[in-house]
């Protein structure tokens, strides 16, 4: 059981910086947390609604539109950073970016020592796809635990919800780096919100 409490959440989280390079990172000083999702999976929105915030981390319309790893203080004096990581697999980016992309979180994540766990989110109404496969096998290889979290729940009805959380935790099982138990979001209802606290509060001390 972690020492760190919930209530956490409602103190004061502000934002940092965005790092669109390497060189622009925060000093790895503190642990940090990071959310990685395909572009409208609702990752902002997970984001306010963990750190019970309107408008923390900036939701959009357009996919794709973030490219830089942003950064979120939590904590005065300073107990943790939250990370949020450009969103991918989006249609419409040119090659150069998606490639781009690909060499900034990789090398976030191979050479970032203060990261103590990703969280990997998958809309629950299509699933895991190749894309978040290959990010997966991403975090495999540079040894970084991560944890499956379902979005947007409450868009699915029960029972395709049951056979769609089954099929990712079969998938999430077969990697090395995955925590076994997958968690069950919705922002708008704020449905699974206080076991997502406690998984990044457990992964802060962990």
């Amino acid at each position: 059981m972690t020492s760190l409490h919930p209530k956490l959440f409602s103190g004061p989280i502000s934002f940092l910086k965005s790092a669109p390079q390497l060189q622009f990172l925060p000093d790895p000083d503190v642990p940090e947390i990071a959310f990685a999702g395909r572009s409208n999976v609702g990752k902002s929105s997970l984001i306010n609604a963990l750190t019970n915030r309107n408008g923390l981390a900036r939701t959009s319309n357009t996919p794709g539109r973030t490219q830089e790893l942003n950064f979120f203080d939590v904590g005065d004096p300073l107990i943790f950073r939250i990370c949020d990581m450009p969103g991918y697999g989006f249609a419409k980016a040119p090659p150069k970016v998606v490639q781009k992309w690909r060499f900034l979180i990789n090398d976030y994540l191979r050479g970032r020592a203060v990261l103590k766990r990703t969280f990997v989110l998958i809309d629950s109404r299509h699933g895991i796809k190749p894309v978040d496969e290959e990010v997966m096998e991403m975090l495999d290889k540079a040894a970084v635990s991560y944890r499956v979290v379902l979005t947007k729940v409450d868009k699915v009805k029960q029972e395709a919800l049951d056979i769609t959380a089954e099929k990712v935790a079969a998938i999430a099982k077969k990697h090395p780096a995955a925590h076994p138990d997958l968690l069950l979001t919705s922002s708008e209802k704020k449905q699974g919100i206080d076991e997502l606290r406690l998984a990044v509060l457990e992964a802060v001390e962990s």
